[in-house]
């Protein structure tokens, strides 16, 4: 199935590994350790923090969708990106994406920084701005495109080649776009890493991360860490993002539909002042993200223009879902500045644009005329 289209590849993940049975459905090998046939001899699983049959089939997966050498899967998307961390050394500086998922923010910034390893907040749909981190002496550019919240992107083809003649890294986060949409390998990243729990896995049953490398060195180096740490993600979980793979592609595009037409919605709108959706044509980042992904997503963040609106908005939706998190099947809402990124500082965020009036709109699968409706009833009518 080398030259199967994504779709198939989708639909098929893990059907035809169990040769033995015949298993349709990937087994879930609840093994720690496996029987060895003799002295010096393994059938490939010893011991399941370094090798799970039903991780496997997850890790295969995500290679073949993203172009990949090999791909990890962890315990969390942000274990799959401390993993990446520790490729990095005491005194070594990374470019970050400036208005990151708060929790990227929160693990470079309280965490590493502790240990040596600083970061440089970039504006990364500005190529120039990576430039001068460059110059500065980053070791790395962490990208993430579209930014979170408020979908930014960067030219991830000009950045990798850039960096690449500093002998830098380029790490892309791509859990808002999925392989499905973009991929930055082909594009020229050296590493992807995913929040699983999100569109990947879709059903909000499970937390996990991906990491994706491009070239066997750091396919090497990133399988030593995920072996070495051992934030592994257990097989039950993996058969729940394996799972959650073989529907992707359908509910992605159901819920990219439902999204452009709410967001469009959303444009007119008298309460609300401004709309962050690349699929708008109007939208600042509109032509950015045709230019190397075949879709927009189905992220939304708008600001009202009164902030005493959103604790209505919040509190009385009826179809929408007041959660953290994204990429279900259910739609959800969440106010960034309190919850995801509480732990930016407070005058980046306002710096930013993620303020008191700004909601950020994770859209599911439902019926978009009662998306719709629910908005309407918080917002009022057009």
């Amino acid at each position: 199935m080398v030259n199967a289209g994504i779709d198939t590849k989708l639909a098929q993940a893990g059907s035809r590994w169990d040769e033995k049975t015949g298993a349709i459905s990937m087994p879930v090998y609840h093994a720690a350790t496996f029987r060895h046939p003799c002295l010096g001899e393994s059938t490939g699983f010893d011991y399941s923090r370094s090798c799970n049959p039903t991780r496997l089939v997850l890790e295969q997966t995500m290679a073949s969708l993203d172009g990949g050498v090999r791909a990890f899967a962890f315990s969390s998307g942000l274990a799959a990106i401390d993993a990446v961390i520790h490729l990095f050394s005491q005194g070594d500086t990374i470019a970050l994406t400036e208005d990151p998922y708060g929790g990227t923010f929160r693990l470079f910034d309280k965490v590493y920084k502790a240990f040596g390893i600083s970061i440089l907040s970039v504006d990364t749909s500005d190529l120039n701005a990576v430039r001068k981190a460059l110059d500065q002496g980053a070791r790395a550019v962490f990208v993430e495109s579209p930014a979170n919240p408020l979908l930014r992107i960067a030219d991830i083809k000009a950045i990798s080649e850039l960096a690449r003649s500093y002998g830098a890294l380029t790490i892309v986060d791509n859990t808002l776009f999925t392989p499905v949409l973009q991929r930055p390998i082909e594009l020229g990243a050296d590493l992807v890493v995913y929040s699983a729990t999100k569109y990947l896995s879709g059903h909000n049953d499970v937390i996990a991360g991906i990491v994706v490398a491009g070239v066997a060195e750091l396919a090497e180096r990133i399988g030593f860490i995920q072996n070495a740490v051992g934030s592994v993600l257990g097989p039950q979980d993996s058969w729940l993002v394996i799972r959650g793979l073989k529907t992707l592609s359908v509910r992605m595009e159901r819920q990219q539909k439902n999204a452009l037409s709410i967001a469009k919605w959303l444009k007119g709108h008298p309460e609300v002042s401004r709309v962050y959706y690349p699929g708008l044509n109007s939208s600042a980042e509109h032509n950015a993200t045709v230019s190397q992904a075949c879709c927009h997503g189905a992220i939304i963040s708008f600001e009202v223009h009164d902030p005493d609106l959103v604790p209505r908005i919040l509190s009385q939706v009826k179809v929408f879902m007041f959660a953290e998190s994204l990429g279900g099947v259910e739609s959800l809402i969440t106010y960034p500045a309190v919850q995801t990124h509480a732990d930016m500082p407070v005058e980046t965020l306002e710096r930013l644009g993620i303020n008191n009036r700004l909601l950020r709109l994770s859209v599911g699968i439902e019926h978009v005329d009662d998306l719709i409706d629910d908005l309407t009833a918080v917002l009022g009518d057009r």
